[in-house]
């Protein structure tokens, strides 16, 4: 038995030592055009994953098996295969392209070439994140992809980030598109018990992504079925690859401010207004101003509205290796950022560590494994609709001071709350402990088969805690102490068999098949209490009194999936591809767990035809069309079910019935898409780009129905109403110059309409934002502001005749204004010259309104005691005045309404990156053992030209909750900050 054993294991040995005998290391140069190195070239031995990339002068070492044919790419170049032979040294040059159609893009359980891709698909590359001084990747990417709005919504540090692919696709289920990491779903959504949410993404750290796809339409992304209607974003992490161990390191550095401040009345200006107003209404303006705890004689001038905001300051350090041989590959990181808001109190810091290793077994066996650890601590501002929100502070009156002058403290006596007591006596911290992992199994049992396994997990644990000393607004005469744990461990299987087969030469056949399932768990238990000894006691636990708690609430859902795919491409002209994908999952109603998405495309490469080949004017020319069914199932994870919870009376224990009922026939959203693309590139493929016009229809919205309450239950979730998307997006390329000095530009922009096409009844919030049938979502319906009678000063409203009155309650409601662009995009220029680079991106946004809920309080004109706008000095004053703000009455309610008079245009060209970078000569580092150093200056959100009247036109409060349509709502929200950034990167 033994000897039986140790023959075949000694010939294997003497097999691969003959293998290993044969290969040959070959080596190369790689340039440009003009001789001028390339650094970072990715030179892959074809067929395997053996590979290694460029170093700061060029050069590449690897080792090869005989008749090994080199695949040499790089973004902004030609993909050039290079066939070794019985060479040992190669130098290669490589061609520019902008439309960069050998580039491989990652789709969903795989990759393509950009050539043979038939979807609509943005991929960003590691420079259009990495070293940007941003909380999380999502806001480095504004402006770059058409058809996606990003929206930071705030200036506070690790707030939620609002995206859109191609539209709103729901009204009340998630907008969100699906993230993906490394193949693996991960939880995007808030788990925190704050109104206003926080960014899941943010424990990923920007520096560590490779590349990031965005999958548009219904051919690209239907492989992921009933989640993808909103979009796919596939995040791909680093690699180690072949070669040379490279260490890089980088530092940057950076102080921020606030983009825009708004102007209040100063003491002079406050106490003029506000003495008018009361004269006006027949008060004494002394004892209306004593009344409100106000001195009219007081000397003090307080610039409250300065008071929210500080400098900030942001400092990064990075840290990286990678390398490895033909077996083992690996890439190591860490990275320690740092950031302090420009609001008071808001600070964010992360610390990461990332390990991805893969290793080949054999020739046939390929073994991978990836996991990061984050640890991130956000010192949280409070919610926009919170009088402890810093922003809020702009309400006190000018007159009071900040210091009370009896005491030399914080001053206690305001108007309203003076919120920097939070600041001196508490704290309202989350801490997030997140992992990212993945392990992968890859067999090649025969040639173009090749089967995968992969487990996934992302586990979350999110500690939230809020203490505030006695003596403050929540604190009351005793303290308050508040402490959330929540835990979600989400884990994925995947399992794939891909087979490639070229026949002849004009046929290729991918196909692939899988099996996937995906389970999150999440748990969470809280508490508060009141009655702590001292402000060094803030721990629930010291608390004399608990007063509220839960214990292990338990969510979680779970989703099994069967899915294929087809590509079949016809002398690398004539492409079809076409995908299928069967989802269950437990949030549907027993009689709908299931549903099938699929999707078809087609592609024509129209310069493989005869005709137009070796033609001097067009270099590619792509006609492509698909049409497919995808799903939204981002609704909560118990809507198809009637649920039963405790109900403790007296000491007894007992249940009862929940309010919301139970719906069998529950399911999907579906969102049915059809696109027609054209791809080009002309003149050398100097200038290309890609056009698409698409329509999406979503049908069986899901929505709530309210119920009448005596049959017990308030609502239940049906699937009625739809609505539909149609847009046009362009994209252009142009390298404007391409000799030594290069001038490259890339500019998008996107169009969408989005209209509600069915509804059983309009929904309307408190504010503006409304859904209606026939109308965008989120459509502002309300009262139209008239202006102002010049012969009395009255406020005046439209009425349903089109004359105007004064009396709000005759005033007719109506749509007053619509807070979705006519289009946005953004603009990229690049420049190059010999070390030199700069890079400068501007995002603008058009047609938008946006609507200053708290302009009912800050721009009132003098109907109580809150400061006031500089505009409001515009106010009426005598008869035949000719203005739009009303005569000032305290307390007379003039112009106070719920209007169109807060509704202004929310359009804005940003000046959103400058980076100007200088790498040192090749042969100046080595002198210092480095391989290459950049030094580079950045500045982020430099510029805004806006006529919005606000903190910031890129807004959207989420004091009001989460719902889709509150779209274009500003209520205190802060402003982004405008950074400006040092940085070096240094490599060895």
């Amino acid at each position: 038995m033994k000897q039986n054993f140790l023959i075949p294991l000694a010939c294997g040995v003497l097999v691969a030592t003959s293998a290993t005998a044969q290969t040959r290391t070959v080596s190369g140069r790689v340039t440009d055009a003009t001789g001028s190195a390339l650094p970072g070239v990715t030179v892959l031995e074809r067929g395997t994953t053996n590979g290694t990339s460029t170093g700061a002068d060029g050069s590449f070492s690897l080792s090869v098996q005989p008749g090994a044919t080199l695949v040499l790419s790089s973004i902004g170049f030609e993909t050039q295969n290079v066939v070794v032979g019985d060479r040992t040294t190669v130098a290669v040059s490589l061609k520019s392209s902008a439309t960069e159609l050998g580039e491989a893009v990652v789709v969903g359980y795989g990759t393509q070439t950009k050539a043979d891709v038939t979807g609509s698909v943005t991929q960003l590359s590691a420079k259009d994140v990495e070293n940007v001084p941003t909380v999380s990747f999502e806001q480095a990417i504004q402006g770059r992809a058409p058809g996606v709005q990003i929206n930071q919504t705030s200036g506070k540090l690790g707030a939620g980030v609002q995206i859109r692919v191609r539209g709103s696709s729901s009204v009340t289920a998630s907008n969100q598109p699906l993230y993906v990491i490394d193949g693996i779903p991960v939880t995007s959504q808030d788990v925190g018990s704050d109104t206003e949410p926080l960014n899941p993404l943010a424990d990923l750290n920007p520096n560590d992504i490779a590349s990031i796809t965005i999958l548009k339409d219904a051919a690209s992304s239907a492989i992921y079925g009933s989640r993808a209607s909103n979009g796919v974003v596939l995040v791909t992490t680093k690699q180690g690859r072949q070669g040379k161990t490279k260490v890089n390191v980088g530092y940057y550095i950076g102080t921020s401010e606030t983009t825009r401040r708004r102007q209040f009345l100063n003491a002079e200006q406050y106490k003029e207004l506000f003495a008018e107003a009361a004269t006006n209404e027949g008060y004494d303006p002394a004892e209306q101003f004593a009344d409100n705890g106000l001195d009219f004689n007081s000397d003090v001038d307080q610039k409250w509205s300065d008071e929210p905001f500080q400098r900030g300051k942001v400092s990064q350090y990075d840290f990286n290796v990678s390398g490895g041989d033909a077996k083992t590959r690996f890439y190591l990181s860490t990275t320690y950022n740092d950031q302090t808001g420009i609001i008071i109190g808001n600070r964010y810091r992360r610390g990461s560590a990332r390990i991805n290793l893969d290793h080949s077994i054999s020739e046939q066996l390929k073994v991978g494994f990836n996991l990061s650890l984050t640890r991130s601590v956000n010192d949280r501002t409070p919610n926009d609709n919170a009088f402890s929100n810093p922003v809020q502070l702009n309400a006190l009156p000018p007159i009071q001071p900040k210091i009370d002058p009896a005491t030399g403290q914080l001053n206690k006596n305001t108007l309203y709350y003076n919120n920097l007591q939070d600041l001196e006596n508490g704290r309202n911290r989350a801490g997030t402990y997140r992992s990212f992992s993945n392990v992968n199994l890859q067999y090649q049992p025969l040639k173009g088969l090749t089967l995968r396994t992969e487990a996934g997990a992302d586990f979350l644990n999110l500690n939230e805690e809020l203490y505030r000393a006695a003596g403050t607004q929540d604190g009351g005469n005793t303290g308050y102490g508040y402490s959330n744990q929540v835990q979600v461990i989400n884990y994925t299987t995947n399992n794939t068999a891909t087979y490639l087969k070229t026949i002849g030469e004009d046929h290729s056949i991918e196909a692939l098949a899988g099996f996937s399932f995906q389970r999150s768990d999440a748990q969470g238990t809280s508490a508060e209490g009141r009655g702590f000894p001292n402000t060094e006691f803030t721990k629930v636990a010291s608390a004399a009194i608990k007063t509220a708690g839960s214990g292990s609430d338990r969510d979680g859902f779970s989703f099994v999936s069967y899915f294929g795919r087809v590509n079949y491409a016809f002398r690398n002209r004539y492409l079809i591809s076409g995908s299928v994908r069967r989802d269950g999952s437990s949030r549907f109603g027993a009689n709908n767990k299931y549903g099938t998405f699929g999707a078809g495309s087609v592609g024509w490469v129209i310069t493989e035809e005869d005709f137009l080949k070796d033609n001097g004017f067009v270099n590619f020319l792509k006609l492509r069309a698909s049409y497919g069914l995808t799903g939204n199932a981002e609704i909560g994870n118990f809507a198809s079910r009637s649920l039963f919870g405790s109900l403790p009376y007296a000491d007894q224990a007992g249940i009862a019935p929940g309010t919301v009922l139970g719906n069998p026939n529950l399911t999907w959203e579906s969102t049915a898409q059809a696109d027609l693309g054209l791809e080009f590139g002309f003149f050398d493929n100097r200038i290309s780009g890609e056009v698409d016009v698409y329509e999406k229809k979503t049908t069986d919205l899901l929505l709530s129905r309210p119920l009448r309450y005596s049959g017990g239950y308030t609502s239940v979730t049906e699937n009625i109403g739809s609505l539909r998307n149609r847009g046009l997006e362009i994209s252009l390329n142009t390298r404007n110059i391409d000799k030594e000095f290069k001038w490259n530009t890339n500019f998008n922009i996107s169009f969408n309409r989005n209209k509600v096409t069915s509804l059983a009844a309009p929904i309307q919030s408190q504010y503006l934002g409304s859904v209606r049938e026939g109308q965008p979502i989120g459509i502002f319906y309300g009262r139209k502001y008239a202006g102002v009678d010049p012969a009395n000063g009255d406020a005046l409203y439209y009425t349903a005749e089109g004359t105007t009155t004064n009396n709000p309650a005759l005033a007719s409601l109506q749509i007053v204004g619509n807070p979705n662009p006519d289009f946005q995009g953004g603009i990229t220029n690049t420049f190059s010259f010999k070390g030199f680079d700069l890079s400068a991106l501007g995002q603008f946004t058009y047609g938008n309104d946006i609507y200053n809920a708290a302009g009912i309080y800050q721009s009132v004109n003098g109907d109580y005691f809150d400061n006031q706008t500089i505009d409001q000095l515009r106010r009426w004053q005598k008869p035949g005045d000719i203005t739009d703000v009303p005569q000032a009455r305290l307390y007379a309610a003039n112009g106070t309404q719920v209007s169109s008079r807060w509704v202004t245009g929310g359009s804005f060209f940003r000046v959103k990156n400058i980076t100007l970078g200088y790498t040192l000569p090749a042969e100046l580092v080595k002198r210092g053992r480095m391989s290459s150093v950049r030094v580079y200056v950045l500045v982020q959100n430099l510029a805004t030209i806006t006529n919005y009247d606000g903190y910031d036109p890129e807004v959207n409060t989420a004091a009001f909750g989460a719902a889709n349509y509150l779209i274009g709502h500003d209520f205190y929200t802060p402003p982004l900050q405008k950074t400006f950034q040092a940085g070096i990167n240094v490599g060895f």
